[in-house]
Formats: structure tokens, sequence, C-alpha cells
């Protein structure tokens, strides 16, 4: 804001000059106090400049509808959409998201610093507004290899940017705990530019928290129970209510959720499939969650507003109050938060659910395609050798969680002779290997997984957080190298074969991991997928991509693969399949 606006805005809020937009007669959602006031509101410059009677050059009767501010999502890591930032905006619009704290550790664990720079840049000139994180691991582990490492002086100059607000989710409790010089440096590098941590909680208990507090790690997105969250919130550790794709802990977080530690607590994504947050939104869908569970509307927004911007440190965003910026939307109804309209910066962006002023963008970045470089594979990379074996270690996954449980299973009683063969029935048991997919090292890691219910055929993407390597799944060794090598010719994506043939795929020509194309061809891509899912999955009820993508995470207990190998995340260690 330079000084002439500045001064304009007084002066319109002073009724010396008219604004630029008022909505007359509105019910206000006063997120500061948790209720609601009829009144003119006024918009100058694409600020909010008063409330009460006011008139403008633009006049929107506000009569029996409510205005409250553009919706924050305070966790999501963009890529996950498949989509750029220049595209993926265009979706959250439509469900009243205008604000989003993004971190890029996913393409910056294939593309460095290249990657956070491209996710910048590509969310420049737009209307909406997407802050950063700095991803603090990447590698997130050293139990895997990435396409990149970032050391504190690798992010040390991105803090000069405005955009940036500080260092994204760190996940490596060991290094933050035993003061490892690189991590050291990092938080102390954020606490130096006043800018916020975001924290990764998964699994930590009570004393973990008092470690990740104490290092100023101030959010966490894990919580899995709302014992967590009252743990985490009487540290002072914002809790960020997720509901993604996979990861799905609003209903359960939201017991621990009340008027007296609500303003501790945000609303966030953190990983959502494109289809999957067009069909059945965003921030908003949590919200009317959290006022389906019994919490206040007015509550429920305020976590999704005024909270998250205190929690980021942006001062002129999440409230309807003059000095504020003019995102907000007008909804039909509160009880429903049903949206009528959405507004950016004092302008109409979207209409009963149509984006005004569609931009199409046409970007190509072929430096940062082309990012498959695999080894040779046969059918002695996947062997499994059970003879003279007892115990199989099995990943067991869980629909809709980001969790899997260790299962040791008797070799004996499940009649193989020197070789494990996947069983699809009825035990279920599929063979998974990870490859790294970066520097083409040879790693491969080989395991077995239950619970992803193939009959037939394989999946494999590359997709797999956080260091995206290559992960494949399958009933077959032929079926899965088949999709390997399928996927490497398409630059990387997501893959369904059976029988040596491509049944789908959804191409991801950026770091294997998001497309310059529109949502709309994604999204298609991602319909065929899901239909032919069911030819090689009739029984499945999940979400099989994102599920198989974090079972490559080894943060999130209990049992993980990388391209090492197989990985307890309890004891952090490697653990042989057979044993």
């Amino acid at each position: 804001m330079n000084k002439k606006i500045f001064i304009d805005n007084i002066k319109a809020a002073n009724k010396e000059i008219s604004c630029d937009l008022v909505i007359k007669n509105i019910s206000v959602v006063d997120v500061f106090q948790c209720s609601s006031f009829i009144c003119d509101v006024a918009i100058k410059n694409g600020f909010i400049v008063g409330l009460g009677d006011y008139s403008g050059n633009i006049e929107v009767n506000g009569t029996g509808k409510f205005i409250c501010p553009g919706l924050i999502d305070s966790h999501a890591h963009i890529e996950s959409s498949m989509l750029t930032p220049n595209e993926y905006y265009k979706t959250a619009l439509l469900h009243g998201v205008t604000s989003l704290i993004a971190d890029p550790h996913e393409i910056a664990n294939v593309l460095g610093q290249a990657g956070i720079k491209f996710m910048i840049d590509s969310a420049q000139n737009i209307p909406f507004d997407f802050y950063f994180m700095l991803p603090s691991c990447v590698p997130s582990t050293p139990f895997e290899n990435s396409g990149a490492v970032l050391t504190s002086s690798d992010l040390k100059d991105f803090y000069s940017n405005s955009k940036v607000l500080g260092l994204a989710e760190v996940m490596d409790y060991p290094s933050v705990a035993n003061c490892n010089d690189d991590m050291i440096n990092k938080l102390y590098d954020a606490i130096s530019n006043n800018s916020i941590i975001d924290g990764h909680g998964a699994g930590l208990n009570s004393h973990s928290i008092n470690v990740y507090s104490t290092a100023n790690i101030k959010t966490d997105h894990e919580c899995a129970t709302y014992e967590q969250l009252i743990d985490r919130v009487r540290r002072g550790i914002y809790v960020l209510m997720r509901e993604g794709t996979v990861a799905k802990n609003l209903n359960e977080l939201i017991k621990g959720a009340s008027i007296f530690n609500s303003r501790r607590i945000c609303l966030c994504t953190d990983d959502k499939h494109i289809d999957d947050l067009a069909k059945n939104g965003s921030i908003d869908t949590s919200i009317k969650m959290c006022i389906e569970a019994g919490l206040a509307p007015e509550i429920a927004i305020q976590m999704a507003t005024l909270n998250a911007a205190e929690c980021y440190k942006l001062k002129n965003k999440g409230a309807i109050a003059p000095s504020y910026v003019a995102d907000f939307l007008i909804l039909d109804s509160l009880e429903e938060f049903k949206i009528n309209s959405v507004y950016k910066n004092g302008k109409l962006v979207v209409s009963n659910n149509i984006l005004i002023n569609d931009v199409k963008y046409s970007n190509v970045y072929p430096s940062l395609s082309n990012s498959i470089k695999l080894p040779t594979l046969t059918k002695d990379t996947l062997k499994i050798d059970v003879k003279n074996k007892s115990i199989l270690n099995v990943i067991e996954l869980i629909p809709n969680k980001l969790e899997s449980n260790h299962l040791k299973l008797d070799i004996s009683k499940l009649n193989f002779d020197d070789e494990f063969i996947s069983l699809t029935t009825p035990d279920n048991l599929l063979k998974i290997a990870v490859i790294e997919r970066h520097k083409n090292t040879g790693n491969v890691g080989v395991g077995v997984l239950k619970g992803l219910n193939l009959k037939s055929g394989a999946i494999a993407t590359t997709i797999a957080h956080d260091s995206h390597n290559l992960i494949v799944c399958g009933t077959n060794d032929a079926d899965m190298l088949f999709a390997v090598e399928e996927l490497k010719k398409i630059n990387g994506g997501i893959i369904i074969v059976k029988d040596g043939t491509v049944l789908a795929s959804v191409s991801l020509e950026i770091g294997g991991i998001i497309t310059a194309r529109n949502s709309d061809d994604v999204i298609s891509d991602l319909d065929k997928l899901h239909d032919a899912l069911k030819i090689i999955a009739p029984d499945i009820t999940f979400n099989p991509f994102l599920t198989l993508s974090f079972l490559s995470l080894p943060v999130i207990p209990d049992i993980k693969i990388t391209d090492k190998g197989l990985f307890d995340v309890k004891n952090f260690n490697f653990i042989d399949v057979c044993e």
C-alpha cells in the first residue's frame, strides 16, 4: 500500500470520498467475538474501510445474506493436486479459499531450489494469495534418496521474499532433539527472520512435543486423536485440523475442540487430489463438518480465517473489519455454509459457482521435465527369498490413514516354496517396491503389502512422499516391471496396467509429480484411472493412489518402505523382509 492509497482509504472511511464497493445491509460474521451483526461493509482500494452506514460507486444488496472473511488453508502441498499454482487456485476459489500456506517440499525433494522457485514464480499475478514455507527436510530423513539436498544455506536467501513466511513442517525429530548442526541452523534462521516454524508431530509423545515447542515449532497438522490435540494446545502449539484425500482427522479431532481452545486451532487440507478438491470441497467442507459436529458456525469460520492469519502473522487478513484486505465470501446460509459469491481484493471472482475472468495459462517447463532416471530392472530385482526363513515382515495399510501396521506373519503357514509370490486371496499379500529414480543409483527396496486389495495387474506412481521415488505394487512381477517402463515413457505420473496393457495413466511431466495441463484434463484422466481401478481392484473403497504414495514416508509409524528397504519407524532402523 502506498501513501496515496493509505490516505484515500482513511478519507473513504471518514465518508469524505466515495467507496469503490459497499455491501449493504448484510449480516457480518464477527470472528473476533464469534457473533453476527447487520450493517453495511465498505471497500476502498481492495481494503475494508468501514462497518456502518456507507454508500459506494457499486452497491450490492446483502439483505438476508452473510459476509465472512475469505478462507485460509493453513497447510497444503499444492503438488498433491497434480497442478501448478496458477491452475490450482481456480478450484480453490470456487470453494471460498482466497489464501493458502503452501509447503513445496514435494517438488523441492525432486528439483531442489529450482522447484521452490518454480512454485513461487507460478503463483504470481493471479487473484489469489499463495504463501510459502521453506522445506525443512529435503530429504525428509537420511533413510531414503531424494532428488536434492537442501541445507540451511540453500534456504537462507528465500527469506527475503515477502511471500515466504517461515520454515515448513519439521519432520526429522531426531535431528531436532539431537541438535543437529544443519537443523539448528534452519530453525535459528527462521527465528532470526521472525518467521513461523511448522511441525510434523506424527507419533510424538508429550515429552517430544516439549522438545518441539522449545525449538519454536508452533504448529502440528499430524494430530490423530483429540487427546493429542489437547496435549499440543497445552504447549502453545496451533493444531491444524486436517481433512485431506487420505488423511481424514477432523471428525476425531473436533471432539477436542471447544470455545475455550478454538483460538489455537486452524483448518487445513494437507494433501488433496484435484478431483477430490473439485467434487468434495476444501476448507469450506471442513467448516461444514465442524458445524455438523456441533460447533458454532462463527467458531468454525474463525478457525478457517482469523486463527490461520494470526498463526502465520498475516496481519491484515482473516476478518471483516477496517484495514483488513477485502477478501470475503457472501453466504446464502450460515448454518449450511452455502457460498453465493467470492471476492478477492474487493473484486468479484466467483459468482454462483462460476469463476469470473478465468485466465488460461499455457505454460511449458521443459527444464523441469525428464526427471525419471531408472536402472535396468529384471524379475530378479523384485525377488523375495523366503527359503529357510520363518517370519515375513508385512506393511498393513490402514484405509484413509497415513499410518500403517507392522505385521509379523508365519511363513510356514503361507505355503510358499523358496520365493514369495503375491497372494490376491485370501490374505491379499502383494509385492511392493520403491525404485530410486532421480540419479539412477540402482537402489530398489522390495517388501510385502497387505490391504491394497488388487485382484490383478499393477499400480505404479512417481508420487511417493517425500522423496518421490517410483513406487509400484502388483499381483505379479511382469505387470510390475511393465508398469515401471511405461511410467518412464510418460515422464512420470500414475499408471494402471494389466496383462502387459496400459489401462489408464496420468502424465505428470514436471518433476514426475505435477503437470502444466488444466484441471479439467487432469480430472478426466483421473476419472479414467478410477474406472481402470474397478477392473483390477473392484472391491477397493478408498483412494489407493495417495495411500500408496505415503507408504514410502519413513517418518509416519509403524512401518514403511524406501528405496533403501523396509523401515521400522518406531525403532528408526531398517529390517529385513524375511527373518
